[in-house]
């Protein structure tokens, strides 16, 4: 006899460590089964005997590496074929090994693959098949370097802006039939990305970096409160939405048949002078 767990089953992509880690300790704890994604496969089994052990959860491992598509189709097929999976947490992602001017641009392509292509792909084959059953979660780990571009590596923050656009939109899309969106954008988190990158996070002022395990919890109860933007760091919800409302105030001039009056003085200045 098959036995469902009602709290249903979340995919995790980036699960062997760091955000990912701890996200699925937390999600097991309260119940969920798992699928954890990640290219190390000694890793995810390690975690996913853990997991088993502590929460008493199904856990099951599906090695892939998102940077390539046959990798992602098959995360996606699971998405789409298992019924059980109500919850996505869309994790992995590539950080910046140094500044835009001179970067390895192979690694970059890669970068976009992970943080754009694939995650875009996952999200979106989530939303269509939460949306038919009337219910699901989708959480996308962004950055808060998604608002600041100008102070960080283009590519990387590019990828992190897409990621919040994406929320944004298919929240107004899919909330409609049932399915919640959350992006949660971290600032410095204490993980081995920064390692991978060739960094060393001890260099960084120690009261910017958060500890991943605050981040995670933080962002869980970002989504119990319903948020769609978690900024686990920011004292103020109101500060954000002002920010959008600020935004969205633009709207209305965002397009019109004729430029600004602004422009077209400057238009007839120069025709004038020539």
């Amino acid at each position: 006899m098959t036995t469902h767990n009602h709290n249903g089953t979340a995919l995790i992509t980036g699960a062997s460590s760091g955000i990912g880690a701890v996200y699925a300790d937390r999600l097991a704890k309260r119940g969920h089964d798992l699928v954890l994604v990640a290219r190390d496969q000694q890793r995810l089994e390690t975690l996913a005997q853990r997991l088993r052990s502590e929460a008493g959860v199904k856990v099951d491992v599906l090695k892939a590496d998102l940077s390539r598509k046959g990798d992602v189709q098959k995360v996606e097929q699971r998405i789409r074929t298992d019924p059980a999976i109500s919850l996505l947490v869309n994790n992995a992602g590539i950080g910046p090994a140094g500044p835009l001017i001179g970067a390895d641009i192979d690694l970059l392509d890669q970068m976009i693959d992970v943080n754009i292509t694939a995650l875009n792909r996952l999200a979106v084959a989530a939303a269509t098949v939460f949306a038919a059953r009337g219910q699901g979660t989708i959480v996308n780990i962004a950055s808060a370097v998604a608002l600041v571009p100008e102070i960080f590596q283009g590519t990387y923050s590019g990828t992190k802006a897409f990621v919040l656009n994406l929320t944004l939109s298919l929240h107004g899309e899919a909330a409609k039939s049932g399915v919640r969106l959350q992006a949660v954008l971290p600032g410095y988190t204490r993980t081995e990305i920064f390692e991978r990158a060739g960094h060393d996070i001890a260099k960084l002022d120690p009261t910017m970096v958060m500890e991943v395990d605050d981040l995670v919890d933080a962002a869980l109860v970002g989504l119990d409160q319903g948020e769609v933007i978690t900024i686990p760091s920011l004292p103020a919800a109101a500060d954000w939405n002002a920010a959008s409302a600020a935004r969205l105030a633009l709207g209305p001039n965002l397009s019109k048949d004729k430029p600004a009056a602004r422009y077209r003085a400057a238009h007839l200045h120069t025709a004038a002078v020539g």
